[in-house]
C-alpha cells in the first residue's frame, strides 16, 4: 500500500512540476544546496546552542583571510569546493548566517549541521545540532523566502535545476551505534533503518521540487584518527569492524538510491562514493603527496576535535602534508582530491559539462610545494 501511494504521489508531482519548472537550457547550474553533517557544514552550528562548534582557531587557518568560519577543516569543505567547480560561487554560506545576503540566497545555501545524523538519537547525543528533519524545515522556510525574493517562476527554476548534496550516516555509525542502546541491534537492521530514513528524506526533497540529488557515502570511519588511536592498537591500524559497518551501510544506501531512481522518472539521483577515494589516499598517502594519514594536524592529532582542537594546543606547520585536519575530518587538500575524483565520475544530468572547472579550482600539488 505504501508503495502504491508513493507511486501515485510521484505521478501527481511529476505532472505538476512538468508545467511549472522550466528546464536548464543555459548550461549553468543555478544553485547548490547541502544537507547533513560536518562533511558539508559551513557554519550553521555557530548560531546554535551546542558544544559541537569549530568557529575558533586553529580551524580555518587556510580559509580565505585565515578565518575560522565553523567549517570542520583547516579550509574549505566539499560543499564549497563543488560550488566553485560548478561555477556557482567560491563558498557555500550557512543558512543560519545572520548576515546572509539576498544574492547568496538565490545561488544556494548550506543546511548541514556538524554532529547531525539520520537517527534522532544522534541529535539527542549531540545536543543542540540540527536534525535532518530540522534541516528539511529550514529548507521549506528557504523556499518561502526565495519565492518572495525572486518570484514563484524563478524560484521554481532554481529549486528544480539546483544540485543537492547530502552527507549523512557518519555520526550514526561512528557514534550512536557505538555508545547508545542502538548497539543492542544487529548492525544490518540498524543500517536498514538508516537507509529507510535517508530514502524518506530524498523523497521529500523530490516532492519539494528537487531533481538533481547527490547522496554521499560515509567516510571509511574505521580509518579516522579518532578510531585508529582509540581502538587501532599501538600501530594505529584502521578498525576493520567499523569500516565493515560503513561498507554495509553504503552498499545498502547505493541500492536504495538506485531503486528510487528507477521508479521515479525525471529524477537525477546519484550515489556518490566518498569512501573509496579517501581510503585509497589513506592506504597510499605518499603517492598523493601526504606524509601522515594516521593522525590529524591539530594538536596530537589523536582525539582533538571541536573544543579540544583549539588555539592553545596548536597545529602542525603544514596541514597539506596531513590527510586529516583533526581526529575526524580531512584537510582542505584531501577534500580537494576527493572532490576532483567525484567530479570526474559524476555529471548533473542535462547540464553542459564545461561548467566543471576542476583543474583551476583545486590546488592539488604535493605538500612540499606549499601549505594550502
Amino acid at each position: 500500500m505504501e508503495h502504491v501511494c508513493w507511486e501515485r504521489l510521484v505521478t501527481v508531482v511529476l505532472v505538476f512540476f512538468a508545467t511549472r519548472f522550466p528546464k536548464a537550457v543555459d548550461g549553468a547550474i543555478p544553485a547548490l544546496f547541502a544537507f547533513g553533517d560536518s562533511i558539508l557544514d559551513t557554519g550553521n552550528n555557530n548560531n546554535l546552542a551546542t558544544l559541537s562548534k569549530c568557529n575558533f582557531p586553529p580551524y580555518g587557518r587556510d580559509f580565505f583571510g585565515a578565518r575560522p568560519t565553523g567549517r570542520w577543516s583547516n579550509g574549505r569543505v566539499p560543499s564549497d569546493l563543488i560550488a566553485e567547480a560548478l561555477g556557482i560561487k567560491q563558498t557555500l554560506p550557512a543558512y543560519l548566517n545572520p548576515f546572509l545576503s539576498s544574492q547568496e540566497l538565490a545561488t544556494g545555501v548550506c543546511f548541514a549541521s556538524g554532529g547531525s545524523g539520520l537517527d534522532t538519537m544522534t541529535t539527542t547525543l549531540q545536543v543542540g545540532v540540527l536534525s535532518m528533519s530540522a534541516q528539511m524545515q529550514l529548507f521549506k522556510d528557504y523556499i518561502r523566502r526565495l519565492r518572495s525574493l525572486v518570484g514563484y517562476q524563478r524560484a521554481a527554476y532554481i529549486i528544480s535545476n539546483g544540485l543537492y548534496l547530502i552527507s549523512a550516516g557518519n555520526n550514526d555509525i561512528a557514534i550512536t551505534y557505538t555508545v547508545s542502546p542502538r548497539r543492542l541491534m544487529l548492525f544490518n537492521l540498524y543500517a536498514d533503518l538508516l537507509v529507510g530514513w535517508h530514502s524518506n528524506f530524498v523523497k521529500e526533497l523530490y516532492q519539494l521540487g528537487a531533481r538533481h540529488v547527490w547522496v554521499l557515502s560515509t567516510l571509511p570511519l574505521g580509518c579516522l584518527p579518532g578510531a585508529r588511536n582509540s581502538v587501532g592498537g599501538p600501530l594505529k591500524f584502521c578498525v576493520d569492524i567499523v569500516n565493515g559497518q560503513a561498507q554495509i551501510y553504503n552498499v545498502k544506501l547505493a541500492s536504495a538510491m538506485a531503486s528510487i531512481r528507477t521508479r521515479v522518472p525525471n529524477f537525477d539521483l546519484q550515489f556518490v562514493d566518498v569512501y573509496t577515494p579517501l581510503l585509497n589516499i589513506i592506504r597510499n598517502p605518499l603517492a598523493a603527496g601526504f606524509v601522515n594519514a594516521a593522525t590529524g594536524c591539530c594538536g596530537t592529532g589523536t582525539l582533538e576535535m571541536a573544543e579540544l582542537c583549539n588555539i592553545f594546543i596548536g597545529s602542525c606547520p603544514i596541514p597539506s602534508a596531513y590527510v586529516f585536519w583533526d581526529a575526524g575530518h580531512p584537510t582542505q587538500r584531501t577534500y580537494q582530491l576527493i572532490v576532483a575524483s567525484i567530479l570526474k565520475r559524476h555529471r548533473v544530468s542535462g547540464y553542459n559539462v564545461s561548467g566543471y572547472n576542476v583543474s583551476s579550482s583545486f590546488d592539488t600539488t604535493p605538500s612540499k610545494f606549499g601549505s594550502h
